[in-house]
């Protein structure tokens, strides 16, 4: 037996620039990986590549002047809300930034106690303490704060409702309320600014009367004056280049890994699969942060990433169906049972406790954990073994 399962192993590279060949940059990074520390490429091994090197190659940025023309073009004159921003100088400030230089007035509603992916406006335990037991409530900023007081994020400690007051320059007013139709009160044009939940509130504003709704997918989904754009998600995806730039999120990264894939075959002479990685899909249990602020895990991937797994779960066999055996005769046994299980264990008692996940969502969360957020410098990860099991 091999005695060693999945490996995830981060892959330094060269700073990726505009124009870039990625492909070319990648496939090398791997091959001399490999060669340094002895790897043997295998089929079906993985090949990640984080979505910011895709963007940063292929140029896809834009200002926040372009954000702000397209919403002015886009939403015309007068007050426009803005609904649900995640709490994010990284994610959301110069997109709030743009919005707030292309209208007349803005009206921000945060919903509380968190954002859609978990960032934390004041915890649950201090709204307790103030006697706020349930959030069905509408407050303003300010009796918001008085009520509370300090709402200092815990990790970055930075008051948003201030941040984001300064952002706008005294152009908006913020509330706090987490009904969707809070808004419709103060303006019928509106900005959904949620990621996950966009199209439900889309839905929702359109019911009870708004006259204008787009979402941030909106926003930039075509150029403007030359500018990046994504086509189907807009700004979302988007990160922090400069004080004034947006890196917004690949594009055609079909094209992307069907060429890495083929260069990586042309290399090694192994069918190695390919991913297009961004955000995991994780949640923090101490800060409650939910990670995926990208509108999906994997925007592509070649065609054996798909699916869900379909495992048994190894505990529940031992304790059941082989309990009374030990030693190599239950190794046997095991190896048995996974090579004779059903190709659909789907509401099958043998899988009880396994991940329910898409295998991109796994992989994508493992590439994204292996690399990290920081100077690690390891915009690739090569997994290898990710398919095997307890009978390989």
């Amino acid at each position: 037996m091999n005695l060693i399962g999945t490996k995830s192993i981060g892959v330094k590279a060269p700073i990726i620039r505009k124009g870039d060949d990625l492909v070319k940059i990648v496939t090398n990074s791997v091959l001399h990986a490999v060669k340094q520390n002895n790897i043997e490429l295998n089929d079906k091994d993985i090949v990640a590549v984080t979505e910011a090197v895709v963007a940063k190659s292929q140029g896809n940025f834009a200002t926040v002047n372009d954000i702000a023309l397209d919403v002015k073009n886009k939403m015309g004159e007068g007050t426009i809300g803005l609904i649900f921003p995640i709490l994010s100088r990284n994610r959301f400030s110069n997109i709030l930034k743009g919005i707030s230089r292309g209208v007349d007035k803005l009206v921000i509603q945060l919903s509380y106690p968190f954002d859609e992916v978990g960032n934390p406006l004041v915890s649950i335990e201090k709204l307790y303490e103030k006697g706020i037991y349930n959030f069905n409530k509408t407050f303003s900023a300010e009796k918001f704060c008085k009520i509370v007081g300090n709402v200092e994020h815990p990790f970055t400690g930075v008051d948003y409702i201030k941040f984001y007051q300064e952002i706008c320059g005294g152009k908006c007013k913020i509330i706090l309320s987490n009904d969707p139709t809070t808004i419709l009160k103060y303006t019928k044009k509106v900005i959904t600014a949620d990621i996950h939940s966009r199209f439900r509130s889309k839905q929702i504003l359109i019911k009870n009367g708004a006259k204008k709704v787009i979402g941030l997918d909106e926003i930039l989904n075509q150029p403007v004056n030359g500018s990046g754009y994504h086509e189907e998600y807009g700004v979302l995806g988007s990160n922090l280049s400069t004080d004034e730039v947006l890196k917004l999120f690949p594009r055609k990264t079909d094209e992307f890994v069907a060429k890495l894939k083929k260069s990586l075959k042309k290399e090694t002479g192994k069918n190695i699969e390919c991913m297009v990685y961004g955000d995991g899909a994780f949640k923090d249990p101490v800060g409650g942060i939910w990670e995926l602020a990208d509108p999906v895990v994997s925007p592509s991937f070649t065609k054996g990433l798909a699916g869900t797994p379909n495992e048994i779960k190894l505990k529940y066999i031992a304790d059941n169906k082989i309990a009374n055996l030990t030693g190599q005769e239950a190794i046997d046994e095991m190896k048995k049972i996974i090579k004779g299980k059903s190709k659909d264990l789907k509401n099958k008692n043998e899988s009880l406790g396994t991940t329910p996940r898409r295998i991109t969502d796994l992989l994508g969360s493992l590439a994204d954990l292996t690399s990290g957020s920081g100077d690690k410098g390891t915009p690739i990860v090569l997994i290898q073994n990710y398919f095997n099991n307890y009978a390989d």
